[in-house]
């Protein structure tokens, strides 16, 4: 069986892990595999060490124009680096001429900006890390941009988020290529919990709202996340804060950015996407958990915020009913 070529492009100032995440699935998924399934190359303007972000150096194998022949998967990473990678009209050219001989090209972060310099992401959707999709948005108005996703497949094309989640692409290349099982062995080697799926959202709702500065409302915002079947209506945050429900509804907006009922709403959601991927839950048990207190409300909010049911984001989200597949074990690192 041929290998499956794995070409990443390095710059200086790359971000190392959207190099080394990648790498190191399509590396495991190749030593697992019993014939052998992937090569990998890291390929750069020269052949001297390239600097990353974080100061660590990679070493590449070849340099752009000693990269010939048919390519499996062109991988390109994001980075402080992209801004200058993007002027540089050599490592453009390169990536627009490789991209022709790539079965599948992928990119990592905002190595999207340098897919889209190429000419590569026009009239497709895309995605990179949630703080640059407005400006890949501004700079690249032929491009449609998703900041929600963790990646985005359009034709041969796919573009993730931000860093980890170049980790979470290549698992779903591999499981392309390999299937479920050498993905979800993957994931047990590298110890993580679960492979998100692409549509999953960026970010944690909580994270969406700011920590609040003051004291007694960033308190607030931690008991609320462990008590999310209490009632959390305004008067009763009100009260726990003791404040006046008008004063403290004020407060809270100008130091969270979401008013007090969004930001609830937004971790309930949040609480009931997890138990919906992760757990074989009855509707009602999950609406009732998640502060919802019916099944019909849980809906109403499923569909105004996600445009999707409860069971429908189940039944694409959720992972393998097994729990083998679900519960990634440590397991020895000898082999």
């Amino acid at each position: 069986m041929s290998l499956r070529r794995i070409v990443i492009l390095l710059f200086s100032d790359v971000q190392a892990l959207d190099v080394t995440g990648p790498s190191e699935v399509f590396s495991l998924a190749h030593r697992e595999a019993p014939e052998g399934a992937y090569s990998i190359e890291l390929i750069a303007p020269g052949t001297d060490p390239v600097h990353t972000s974080s100061g660590l150096q990679l070493v590449p194998h070849r340099a752009l124009d000693a990269c010939r022949g048919p390519i499996d998967t062109l991988v390109v990473p994001g980075g402080l680096g992209t801004v200058e990678a993007a002027r540089d009209a050599r490592v453009i050219n390169w990536v627009r001429l490789a991209a022709r001989r790539s079965r599948r090209i992928a990119s990592v972060c905002t190595g999207a900006f340098l897919l889209a310099r190429a000419g590569l992401l026009d009239g497709r959707r895309a995605t990179t890390h949630w703080g640059a999709c407005e400006a890949l948005a501004r700079h690249y108005p032929a491009v449609t941009v998703d900041p929600d996703p963790i990646f985005v497949r359009d034709g041969n094309v796919y573009t993730s988020a931000g860093v980890t989640a170049g980790i979470d692409l290549a698992l779903a290349l591999v499981e392309e290529d390999l299937g479920r099982r050498a993905a979800v062995s993957v994931a047990r080697d590298l110890v993580l919990f679960i492979r998100r799926p692409g549509g999953q959202a960026q970010f944690s709702a909580g994270l969406s709202g700011q920590l609040a500065i003051q004291p007694g409302i960033r308190e607030l915002q931690e008991w609320i996340s462990d008590h999310l079947a209490e009632d959390l209506c305004v008067p009763a945050l009100a009260d726990r804060a003791f404040m006046s429900p008008r004063n403290f509804a004020r407060v809270f907006a100008r130091e969270v950015a979401m008013t007090p009922a969004a930001y609830v709403e937004s971790l309930r959601l949040e609480r009931a996407r997890t138990l919906l991927e992760t757990t074989d839950l009855q509707l009602d048990e999950i609406a009732q958990q998640c502060g919802f207190g019916t099944v019909e409300t849980l809906r109403r909010v499923f569909g105004r915020r996600l445009h999707v049911s409860p069971s429908e984001y189940r039944s694409r989200f959720a992972a393998s009913p097994t729990h083998e597949d679900n519960i990634i074990p440590i397991r020895s690192a000898t082999r």
